[in-house]
């Protein structure tokens, strides 16, 4: 029964709204992982050598670094919703693009334009979803773009096997490509059909709008009346600069921990693997149609452990995940580096077996700790006038490593041999073992406007030119810490 201070409203926009912004993250995921169907008809039709092979599949990270370092400005400045929809626009600008072209330059333009939108959407979507989300299920929220990304990766293994299995060879690898323009189209379409986000309103100076916008998204008025009193107190206490500047000692703490978590997102050799799938598998001794369908088997097992892991993000928290995560990688790396040593090259239907379930173990381990923590982890951490910012600096440094890994593991595996490649991957995760146990803190479950205390961020710590004049050149007095 509820009081007239309580009237119940329904929770279906919110989920609505995450699950249009984590198509964002399916699409991402599907551009991620088609392009691993078609490098041996890459190879073919351009006549690629291992780097330029390798400097192909790098082209659409570089986009992905371009997209990840300027989508937050004009998210900030437009909006999330219309930035989005240009994301929704590059996609299928992309996939249509890549599709038909017969030219290597062409080619790689193309997919470098769906790079930037894979950036973008992995700025924008979390930030969006973080924004519209209540504390008490913002990780499972923010989690639907993680969740949609490794659908995307398992509907673009499926689909390239099956393209591959009813087409030929010559014609099939332009449709892996080119089936992406359906959802690009379902998404851009679905991005005019749920609101703005409320804090983004708020910061605009459009107050009513945004109080209007969230009282569409809380249960009932004692939540409309709390989330907008955080938000206009962060607000304020934000508002005691004329511009906020990023890199300060203030925010230093943050944007390393943001720097860190993505950096061991991508030297985990996580996006080599996506890309080369298929080929990391011949080189374990499978057929063409085998390691097709042992991709597929890495996708589901993707999926499957995202899934669990949302199921409990929010009760054993970030770190634990994270913790969990990286104890898989260290044994599943560990034994996929034992085999390809001992092995040299001379793959039996044991060690074959065993590379499968190496690879497995480590997508397992992937999707349950770094893959559902990375987004909600960075779009939770950062304060609300920086928040897009932030994002933008953690999706930058993913997709930097992220290019890093893809374009110099084709290169190495042939060089120096699988076991050196996957050596490097596991001594970092060594490192990233380390940070967690000793640096990375728990954000479970507090809310965005409180996140700031919760990790001892410094307040006071603007310069003096950075204060707001019409407060004499001192912080507003009125403004105070929460007690923690």
């Amino acid at each position: 029964m509820t009081t007239s201070t309580e009237k119940p409203r329904s929770a279906g926009l919110v989920i609505r709204s995450a699950v249009v912004a984590a198509l964002g993250g399916l699409l991402f995921g599907f551009d991620t992982a088609v392009i691993s169907g078609t490098t041996e008809n890459l190879t073919e039709v351009f006549a690629l050598s291992d780097f330029g092979l390798g400097f192909t599949v790098a082209t659409a990270l570089i986009g992905t670094i371009i997209g990840a370092l300027f989508a937050g400005r004009p998210a900030d400045r437009f909006g999330r919703k219309p930035v989005l929809a240009v994301i929704g626009v590059l996609y299928f600008v992309s996939a249509i693009g890549s599709a038909v072209v017969g030219n290597w330059w062409l080619f790689m333009f193309f997919r470098f334009i769906g790079g930037v939108g894979v950036g973008g959407a992995s700025v924008v979507a979390p930030i969006y979803t973080s924004e519209i989300a209540p504390a008490r299920s913002r990780g499972r929220l923010v989690g639907l773009v993680q969740f949609n990304v490794v659908l995307g990766i398992l509907l673009a293994y499926l689909s390239n096997w099956l393209l591959a299995s009813a087409l030929d060879g010559d014609i099939a690898w332009r449709w892996m490509f080119g089936v992406e323009a359906i959802p690009a189209l379902l998404f851009f379409a679905l991005v005019f059909t749920v609101p703005e986000s409320p804090r983004w309103l708020y910061t605009q100076g459009r107050t009513q709008d945004s109080r209007t916008t969230l009282a569409r998204l809380t249960r009932s008025e004692e939540e409309l009346d709390r989330e907008f009193t955080e938000i206009a107190e962060a607000d304020a206490k934000e508002r005691r600069s004329r511009k906020v500047k990023f890199f300060t000692k203030g925010h230093s703490k943050v944007i390393w921990l943001a720097v860190a978590i993505a950096m061991f997102n991508q030297l985990s050799g996580i996006n080599a693997i996506l890309y080369y799938a298929p080929d990391i598998f011949r080189m374990a001794g499978a057929g063409d149609d085998a390691a097709f369908l042992q991709s597929i088997v890495v996708g589901v097992v993707n999926l499957v452990a995202t899934m669990a892991a949302l199921t409990v993000i929010d009760k054993i928290g970030r770190r634990t995940l994270m913790l969990v995560g990286s104890i898989g990688y260290l044994i599943s790396l560990g034994l996929v580096t034992f085999v390809f040593f001992t092995s040299d090259g001379e793959f039996t239907g044991t060690s074959s077996t065993l590379v499968l379930g190496g690879l497995v173990l480590f997508i397992a381990a992937h999707a349950f700790g770094q893959g559902s923590v990375i987004w909600v982890f960075i779009s939770e951490i950062f304060p609300n006038r920086i928040r897009a910012q932030g994002q933008a600096l953690g999706s930058f440094t993913h997709w930097f490593f992220a290019a890093v890994t893809s374009w110099t593991f084709p290169g190495i595996a042939a060089a120096l041999g699988g076991g050196t490649a996957f050596l490097v991957f596991l001594v970092c995760m060594i490192g990233q073992l380390v940070w967690v146990l000793t640096v990375m803190p728990e954000t479970k479950q507090i809310p965005l406007e409180d996140m700031a205390d919760a990790l001892n961020l410094p307040q006071d710590v603007l310069d003096d030119d950075e204060v707001d004049s019409d407060s004499g050149g001192a912080a507003d007095p009125s403004i105070s810490r929460r007690p923690r």
